[in-house]
């Protein structure tokens, strides 16, 4: 049974005021309707895309599909002017699978995860029609007709605030499409709300939404949306084929040991060209952006080009600001973020060359700053806001750039600050190399990607 994603994205925009239809605004390197696509084109139960548009704007998503090489896209429909019209389009279009599951989806919820599709699609084993909810935490009030008084205070335990997706089998769909249109009071909310008024012997199936799926709707929530790609994360398919780095040319700094030194050797495993450097075995200080640039040089002169480009350099020192000394305090930003950006700019012209990625690593910390950590924990910040807007900014030359965000991992680093710790609390530092190897190869940009403990 084919499991079929419709991506609505037939509106205009005119509550939002960003200025252009608001599937379209940018966020995290992409628009938000790439970002919406990308989590469909990725998860290994959907079998079709089907995006429903603006007549408007076909170039522009025709070109979308063809740049992002989104193989699932089938079909590019065309919309209506109400909601329930753009969906009646992928009904009809798909009027020869009766059987099909079709999963409606707004564009304009991009942070929808895994979790909610797949079970969404185990609940289509055994149910006609599901909608996605999040319970209310607000106390609801009706009020009268005049909006002036309170008539009734429904159960807040009963009560769900929908979101999408919402699926279907086709046949269920289309039956209450149907009869809906042959109502002359027919006013259409949303899919789920016409197959209860007019499909009533037909059970709605609730699955659990999330709060992260929020939906763009006005400017203000652009702002709420930057913040939530800022802080979200999403984990490395472990399917990955890393035999394809066989003959790709790695620059590693902070290659010499740790997480580093991990990929050095894991890449070379696969038949990868791999060039290690740091300030204690090459002598390179990536403070100086003269350094990295004829470290990059030397690597380009050898194998004529550069795939991948990998900072793993970091310095920590736990203690208060106020008792640091000001060359440890400098020697930490330069290395930190100054290090981060000279690595970037040097990196740019190899990486445009061979559509490239830059790597670079964040910690927990990232998110909340720390007693002892203010610098360390404020450069990791720092690292995330960056790669969002170089990812954004590099787009166009086909670059990608990715944050790791390993738990807490077993390094030299880490032992110098925290001595020895408990067996079994720290991530190996070769488990953070593979997920990093498996970034490296992946088709995504602009992502912090986690990498935990396994349970």
């Amino acid at each position: 049974m084919k499991n079929i994603a419709v991506v609505l994205a037939g509106g205009v925009g005119e509550r939002c005021g960003l200025g252009a239809p608001k599937q379209f605004f940018k966020v995290a390197g992409k628009t938000v309707i790439e970002h919406t696509v990308d989590v469909f084109q990725n998860n290994r139960h959907i079998d079709e895309i089907a995006l429903v548009i603006n007549a408007m704007f076909q170039r522009e998503i025709q070109d979308m599909v063809t740049r992002n090489k989104w193989s699932k896209v089938k079909k590019i429909l065309l919309g209506g002017k109400e909601r329930y019209e753009s969906s009646l389009a992928a009904i009809n279009a798909y009027d020869m699978y009766p059987d099909c599951n079709l999963i409606f989806h707004d564009a304009v919820r991009p942070l929808l995860d895994d979790r909610i599709i797949d079970d969404i699609v185990a609940a289509l084993d055994r149910y006609q029609a599901i909608d996605v909810a999040v319970p209310a935490t607000d106390t609801i009030i009706q009020v009268d007709a005049d909006g002036q008084f309170i008539e009734n205070i429904p159960n807040r335990r009963l009560l769900r605030r929908g979101q999408t997706p919402q699926a279907f089998r086709q046949k269920t769909i289309r039956e209450a499409y149907e009869i809906a249109l042959k109502d002359p009071d027919f006013v259409s909310s949303d899919d789920c709300g016409t197959v209860v008024k007019y499909l009533p012997q037909v059970k709605v199936y609730v699955v659990r939404g999330e709060e992260s799926n929020m939906k763009l709707t006005y400017k203000e929530d652009s702002y709420l949306l930057d913040k939530l790609f800022q802080l979200r994360s999403t984990s490395v398919r472990d399917d990955a084929d890393l035999t394809v780095l066989k003959g790709k040319v790695l620059a590693v700094f902070g290659g010499n040991s740790g997480i580093g030194a991990e990929i050095m050797k894991k890449a070379e495993s696969f038949g990868g060209i791999a060039y290690s450097f740091s300030r204690s075995t090459t002598g390179t200080d990536i403070a100086d952006r003269s350094s990295v640039k004829a470290c990059l040089e030397k690597i380009a002169s050898e194998q004529g080009h550069i795939d991948y480009v990998v900072n793993s350099a970091a310095i920590l020192v736990r203690e208060p600001l106020v008792t640091m000394d000001e060359n440890v305090l400098s020697t930490m930003i330069r290395t930190n973020y100054d290090g981060m950006v000279n690595i970037a700019v040097e990196s740019f012209p190899y990486l445009k060359q061979s559509h490239g990625q830059l790597l670079l690593y964040t910690s927990s910390s990232y998110t909340r700053g720390r007693a002892l950590y203010s610098i360390y924990s404020s450069t990791k910040a720092a690292v995330v806001n960056f790669m969002q807007a170089l990812a954004q900014e590099w787009d166009a030359d086909g670059i990608r750039v990715n944050v790791m965000n390993p738990e807490r991992t077993k390094t030299p680093m880490r032992l110098q600050n925290f001595g020895n710790e408990p067996e079994g609390t720290l991530l190996d530092a070769a488990t953070v190399a593979d997920a990093s190897l498996k970034t490296l190869i992946s088709d995504l940009t602009g992502q912090v990607f986690d990498v935990r403990i396994k349970k």
